[in-house]
Order: C-alpha cells, then structure tokens, then sequence
C-alpha cells in the first residue's frame, strides 16, 4: 500500500529578520513555537503516514523534535533551501508515492486544506496551494522601462506543494545535473513540463519572513487558533 509523507522545512537562516529573533520558527506566537502550528495541522489532517523535519543546526535539532509529528526523521538542511529538500527527499522510504513540501515559516496551513490538497495530488499528481495576485505587478527593464504583466493570469505561490514521489525526485535531479537555482519546489517541476494544479487559497497563509510578520501573525493566529 502506498503512502505519503511531509517534508517539513525549518533550516532557513531567516537573514531577512534582521536579527529579531533568534530562531523564526521557534518564536512563541501566541504561546506555542511557529514551528508546532504546521505540525498540529499535519496530525489533524492525518495526510501523512510519514514525516521528514529539516533542521539547521544541533540546537534546533532538539527543540523541533520536541513538537516533531510521529514517525520521522530528522534531516540537517543545506545551504539553499533546494538542497534541504533534495536531502530530504533522499532519507523517503521506498513505498512514499505522495510527497508533501511545506515551509513551517508558514503557521497558518489548515487541516482541511490538507485534506484537499492530498485529494488533488492523486489525480493530478501536482498541486500548489496559492493565492490570486491583487497588487499591478510591473517588470522593470534595465533601461528603466517597465511593462504591466497581466494580473488575471498571476498567482502568488504559497506552501505546502504536493507531488507524485517519483515527480519531484526526477524533478531535483533535473535540478541539479543543470546547476539551476530555485526558490519553490513547483520550478523544480516546471524544468520537466509537467502541469501543475493550483489549489486557491482564500485564508490567509503569510510567511514569516520580516519582524514587522511577527505582529500580523500574532494577530491571526488568536483568530484561528488550534
């Protein structure tokens, strides 16, 4: 029988928070870690029959296996956040068919969505849970020229991304025998042709990326807390 599981990223050096914390996902938010909330998510949702955490450093190591779902692993990252999940997918038993890829810098995943995304993921065998750009998004040329992109055709791209297995290890191989580099696991698919369905989000599901997220995340999290 086949089964799925989640790779859960936590090795990000969190450069953009300029020092405001020590640790991003495990700044308390209203009371528990960042990192807890997308563990929560994933136990509830019941999605996954395995679990890969991807820590930074020994210190962290610790502290994440403290709120870690059952049973994983622990996997150190990489450099680049491509090689975190390349290790990742390097440590998946031999009969995960399904594999989910979420940032846990993103506290506000729902179960349901989970859910939803898993179904997805059988019959399309890609999917990225995103949202609907709202902002006019201008590409800036070099000689200072600019070009309005077309707003109904841009989707903003948020994690968990799921795949067939077999998908994104071909996809990170390709990945990495050109050298490419790449900020979300849905490029690493795009490098094959492979279509990739969205899931829209309507609900809010910002990363904690900059000191000013910590307040808004706050916010949210008291609204919709597990």
């Amino acid at each position: 029988m086949s089964r799925t599981a989640a790779i859960l990223l936590a090795a990000g050096n969190g450069r953009r928070m300029g020092g405001a914390v020590t640790d991003k996902v495990l700044s308390p938010l209203a009371g528990r870690p960042v990192f807890a909330y997308s563990a929560a998510a994933f136990l509830s949702s019941g999605v996954a029959d395995y679990y890969v955490v991807v820590y930074r450093d020994q210190r962290q190591m610790t502290a994440l296996a403290a709120h870690a779902p059952t049973p994983c692993v622990l996997v150190k990252g990489g450099s680049e956040r491509q090689d975190s999940v390349m290790n990742a997918l390097a440590t998946l038993p031999d009969d995960i068919e399904y594999v989910f890829i979420h940032d846990c810098a993103r506290p506000l995943i729902q179960a349901e969505q989970l859910v939803a995304l898993h179904k997805i993921v059988r019959r399309e065998g890609a999917v990225v849970l995103a949202h609907r750009v709202t902002d006019t998004i201008k590409e800036h040329h070099g000689d200072a020229r600019l070009r309005t992109l077309k707003r109904d055709r841009l989707w903003a791209m948020e994690t968990p991304q799921v795949f067939e297995r077999d998908l994104i290890v071909r996809a990170y191989q390709r990945v990495s025998k050109r050298k490419l580099a790449i900020t979300d696991d849905t490029a690493a698919v795009e490098t094959l042709g492979h279509p990739i369905a969205i899931l829209e989000n309507t609900q809010p599901n910002p990363k904690l990326t900059t000191p000013a997220d910590l307040v808004w995340l706050e916010f949210l999290l008291t609204q919709t807390i597990r």
